[in-house]
């Protein structure tokens, strides 16, 4: 019987560990997207162009 008891303890070791490396993959991938999003949306707003002031007639305009 310890036999089957300790070869049963190992693969449960082996499906927690295998459960551990695809929730970490997982995870990864998550934030890695949300990275993305965050350099595209930092990108986009370069793109925006600011308001400044005229001079002349005291009114924003895009420059």
């Amino acid at each position: 019987m310890p036999p089957l008891i300790a070869f049963a303890g190992a693969l449960g070791g082996l499906a927690l560990l295998r459960w551990g490396f695809r929730a970490a993959v997982r995870i990864n991938r998550e934030l890695e997207e949300i990275r993305s999003a965050r350099v595209a949306e930092a990108a986009h707003a370069n793109e925006i162009k600011t308001l400044r002031r005229d001079p002349a007639t005291g009114a924003y305009r895009p420059g």
